[in-house]
């Protein structure tokens, strides 16, 4: 890519920029994938696609990126298209907006000649969250919980059935409470770590994943440790 930068009322310099330098600004860190609908946080002004932060922000209430709570009971109120942005990258990148211009259209068509029909043989007109399961139809991720070897007792509390599968909008919180069923023990004596990191209660698996294990094959290795009761 080619950056004119004036210099002076005759002088024009020509700069040129490869593109893997500006990826890190016009990605978005939930789908590696160049901004659609470019979105904006309006608490800390981070980026992402619409789509992936409208999901994202069913599970969670922070931005992925810093942590910053957006909002306590509507998150989805301090979210603002960012159309300037969005310009940027479909200058930047060749041939997407056409690309993404095509998939709409496609879509578009698909759907009025085939409405989706439910088993009563009616098309959809609302989503009837009454007769939907909540976690059923979510993205997946498989997790393997070990306990921490700087404990010194090896043999107790420690979890039989270390492999989990559960879905991305899972919390560590949830990670918790589930190791504390099964181990038999308080709340507060388990903590849930990556490495050496305790890991705060409201990150969420789809969080942890694009943060912490991207590009690395499942599963994702976690630790967990037991506080030894006092007497």
């Amino acid at each position: 890519m080619r950056l004119l930068l004036r210099g002076g009322p005759m002088a024009i310099e020509e700069v040129k920029v490869k593109m893997k330098e500006l990826n890190e600004h016009i990605v978005c860190c939930l789908c590696a994938g160049y901004f659609i609908d470019a979105t904006t946080i309006t608490e800390c002004l981070h980026t992402f696609c619409k789509s992936c932060i409208v999901k994202y922000l069913q599970s969670s209430k922070y931005c992925p990126m810093c942590n910053t709570k957006i909002h306590e009971t509507q998150p989805l109120l301090n979210l603002k298209l960012d159309r300037v942005m969005q310009d940027v990258v479909y200058k930047l990148v060749p041939g997407l907006q056409e690309s993404e211009k095509r998939i709409r259209e496609f879509y578009s068509r698909w759907v009025s000649i085939h409405p989706v029909v439910d088993t009563m043989g009616l098309p959809y007109s609302s989503f009837d969250h009454s007769r939907a399961h909540y976690y059923r139809y979510d993205e997946h991720v498989s997790l393997c919980l070990e306990r921490q070897s700087s404990s010194k007792e090896k043999n107790k509390a420690t979890l039989q059935q270390k492999y989990v599968r559960c879905s991305v909008r899972a919390q560590v919180r949830h990670l918790r409470r589930v190791l504390c069923h099964r181990l038999g023990l308080a709340l507060q004596h388990v903590q849930i770590l990556y490495g050496s990191e305790v890991l705060p209660d409201h990150m969420t698996m789809k969080q942890l994943w694009l943060s912490r294990w991207f590009g690395r094959p499942a599963p994702l290795l976690l630790h967990y440790s037991v506080k030894e009761k006092r007497r």
